[in-house]
């Protein structure tokens, strides 16, 4: 009969890093790790496993970071059990000022075992694949509007600033054309300018064209229908929200959804005293940036548009009940906080955070 040492788990805490895996290993009858290092690759990690025995038994874990979700796809199609840790809320000794891998490792083990560590979710392969494609086309805006800005400082630093409102217009894109210098460097210097931009707006063009073919495809296609009928969220909005959140039911309340976004507020309090400051955007970077430019929306009085009237048509009438009562809601909330709130940013959070409960709201109905 075999021993409770030979069934009980072992517990793996893995310090992951390009070239490298430092690995706490505590078997059932161990207080204190032992630690081996090994190089980051497929081969090596399955030496690892194969010395400990049967994978069935091995627990691992290792924080969420830029090596991203491949090593525990790797550990569980070996039949390993392993979590990947959401690094902000492992447990931290305040007078704990040494870091190493070793102590990392065996720390993880430790806390592991102890289930002190609070796991995030692994994606599916499309998941990840279409969440990835979102992000790119973020980063593609966040490079377009550098390229603006660099031109519109060049102009204006030459004493040709654009007055004629906005600059997403065709009249605005005629005037930079008009455009004529004396000096030659510095007609060479607005040539480039204008092509980054002329650039940056083909890339995303591009990329938005690649992210519309998911919006009817599963298992994105019911959750972009659902949430596009909201105001604000438009499909290529709702695949982003689908693609960062993925499994709705994972939050249990409404409050749970928001704190993963970071929309909620952060709060200090000790005994009849209680705090509370500004939103903790401890959560999701890229949710919280959809929403709060959802929110933006509900600055004006309800009403249903033609192209919000499109996303909606053939949709279960109770969504787009569910969506009207949100938009009356959030629109008098903005109105009211605006009218109390100098700065509107604050206002948008606020708003935010409310349109966050409906859409989980609804995604989970």
């Amino acid at each position: 009969m075999a021993s409770v040492a030979h069934l009980a788990p072992i517990h793996l805490g893995l310090d992951v890093h390009k070239d490298t895996i430092s690995a706490g290993i505590l078997r059932a009858d161990q207080q204190v790790p032992d630690v081996e290092r090994i190089a980051h690759d497929e081969a090596s990690v399955r030496r690892l496993v194969g010395r400990l025995g049967d994978p069935r038994r091995l627990r691992a874990c290792y924080e969420a970071g830029p090596t991203g979700f491949e090593l525990a796809r790797l550990l569980e199609g070996m039949g390993v059990s392993c979590q990947v840790i959401a690094p902000s809320l492992i447990p931290r000794a305040p007078g704990d000022k040494v870091k190493t891998d070793r102590r990392d490792c065996r720390r993880l083990a430790r806390l592991y075992r102890a289930g002190e560590l609070v796991a995030v979710r692994i994606p599916t392969l499309q998941e990840e694949a279409v969440r990835d494609l979102c992000r790119t086309r973020a980063d593609m805006v966040a490079d377009l509007t550098r390229a603006r800005n660099r031109l519109g400082k060049f102009l204006l630093r030459h004493g040709r600033p654009w007055r004629g409102g906005s600059t997403q217009t065709h009249a605005y894109q005629a005037w930079l054309r008009s455009q004529r210098f004396d000096q030659p460097a510095m007609t060479q210097t607005f040539g480039h300018y204008l092509a980054v931009v002329e650039v940056r707006n083909a890339q995303l063009d591009a990329v938005e064209a690649d992210l519309a073919g998911w919006y009817q495809r599963p298992p994105f296609d019911w959750q972009v229908a659902r949430l596009a009928a909201y105001r604000g969220i438009t499909r290529l909005g709702a695949l982003t929200l689908a693609a960062e959140v993925a499994d709705w039911r994972r939050f249990a309340t409404a409050n749970a959804f928001m704190g993963f976004c970071g929309l909620v507020p952060s709060e200090y309090s000790s005994g009849s005293s209680t705090h509370r400051g500004r939103l903790t955007k401890a959560g999701n970077a890229h949710l919280r940036a959809q929403l709060v430019e959802s929110a933006w929306s509900y600055q004006h009085r309800p009403s249903v548009g033609v192209e919000l009237a499109r996303r909606q048509h053939g949709l279960d009438p109770a969504v787009t009940a569910r969506a009207w009562a949100a938009q009356q809601r959030l629109a008098g909330r903005f109105r009211r906080l605006a009218a109390r709130k100098h700065t509107k940013s604050i206002v948008a959070a606020a708003i935010a955070r409310e349109l966050a409960g409906f859409l989980w709201a609804e995604m989970t109905a």
